[in-house]
């Protein structure tokens, strides 16, 4: 690295000057879910989200109609949870691979750049744990990993199914056989046609792990022969949705039982994005190693469980 040493005076200082663009970091890195849902930027704590419905038409004109009683509002709380990290590492060894990636991608290679990308580098790996946790998080106050900071949407799935409100009569819920090579095109169609109406006359995702994803590609061959999937190579749609639904393999859904059809606005994620209870400190409580401090806001809802807006499979395991 030549002249560049990273001190623990410059990393405090970058901490301060970059704390908003740090605690993003971790979300960022999480893109390879998230970049699928909404966000829902500066939610620290309980936020409700709703739905309206009801029976609000239009009749033959009448100068003393009045309105019905019948408009509803379904709250759904979207819950994010303060976390936090400390961690102890090397700041030079960090630095290093941070100054060959710079080197690499042609960026200026200043004091203050690569103390900054430091920063951002280690944030980023919060966001690791934090992808894997979206479904299958499940919170417990007293754990102390990314797994127990907050409810995935797996684990809200299964709360509701024993609550009652995803279910066969609801309209939002199918049991499906597990999935094979021979199977899986015919039951995923199935699935996707006998969702609600509104759900499949809108632009929609299919959450699914990634074998899920393999056995449908495979069956799908085998079904129609070496065509072309869709117009872009690099999405897949089923085959029975005319472009609406994007099959979506996700490595945050691997041994998930459940596969999720939504629009993407109803997978919500919050997060603080530098609130007042958030920060990000460098302390040496250490002689050598420097204290990575992080406290950050993050927790997923669903905006609506109503059979318009999603449907849940559970596979037979």
């Amino acid at each position: 690295m030549g002249k560049y040493v990273i001190t623990l005076e410059d990393l405090k200082k970058s901490a301060t000057n970059y704390s908003k663009e740090i605690l993003s970091m971790p979300v960022i890195s999480a893109k390879a879910t998230l970049q699928h849902m909404s966000p829902m930027a500066g939610v620290a704590g309980r936020f409700v989200v709703s739905e309206f419905d009801g029976n609000i038409e239009l009749g033959p004109y009448d100068a003393n109609r009045k309105g019905s009683d019948n408009v509803t509002i379904d709250s759904r709380v979207l819950e994010t949870f303060l976390g936090s990290s400390l961690e102890e590492f090397d700041p030079n060894e960090v630095a290093k691979t941070v100054y060959g990636q710079l080197a690499a991608q042609g960026e200026t290679l200043t004091q203050a750049n690569i103390v900054r990308y430091t920063l951002n580098f280690f944030a980023a790996k919060l966001g690791g744990k934090l992808n894997m946790a979206i479904f299958s998080g499940k919170r417990n106050e007293s754990g102390t990993k990314t797994a127990e900071l907050f409810d995935g949407f797996d684990t809200i799935t299964e709360k509701e199914i024993t609550a009652g409100a995803i279910a066969t009569g609801k309209g939002n819920y199918k049991k499906l056989p597990a999935l094979t090579a021979q199977n899986a095109f015919d039951e995923l169609n199935k699935f996707y046609e006998e969702a609600d109406d509104v759900l499949q006359g809108v632009k929609t995702k299919l959450f699914v792990p990634r074998n899920v994803y393999n056995l449908y590609r495979k069956a799908r061959l085998d079904n129609l022969g070496p065509v072309s999937y869709n117009k872009e190579y690099s999405t897949v749609y089923l085959e029975n949705s005319d472009g609406l639904c994007e099959l979506v393999p996700l490595t945050a859904k691997k041994g998930s039982k459940f596969l999720h059809l939504a629009p993407q606005s109803n997978f919500v994620f919050g997060y603080g994005d530098g609130m007042a209870d958030e920060k990000i400190a460098v302390e040496k409580y250490h002689p050598f190693l420097v204290t990575f401090v992080a406290t950050m806001f993050f927790g997923v809802q669903f905006r609506s469980i109503s059979k318009e807006m999603l449907c849940v499979a559970e596979l037979t395991v």
